[in-house]
């Protein structure tokens, strides 16, 4: 498997590369792994879906969002 830079996946991505390495740490990119001080993420990783929220409701249960993280799972 071929591995690309945090960097790299922020250029191709469009995010900043401080932001790909908060996804990595929260380990919301699949199959990143830390080599030394740096993250590495699989050349086909797909981008993380967007998790802010988009309704309008700023309080939300813990059902809402498994429900939430479950829509986002099947867009993929």
């Amino acid at each position: 498997m071929k591995y690309i830079s945090a960097s790299e996946a922020a250029l191709k991505w469009g995010l900043s590369s401080r932001r790909v390495g908060l996804l990595c740490n929260e380990g919301r990119i699949e199959g990143a792994q830390k080599a030394g001080s740096m993250w590495i993420i699989p050349e086909n990783a797909e981008k993380p879906c967007d998790a802010r929220i988009k309704s309008g409701k700023y309080i939300k249960s813990k059902k809402e969002d498994e429900t939430n993280y479950h829509e986002c799972k099947r867009r993929r």
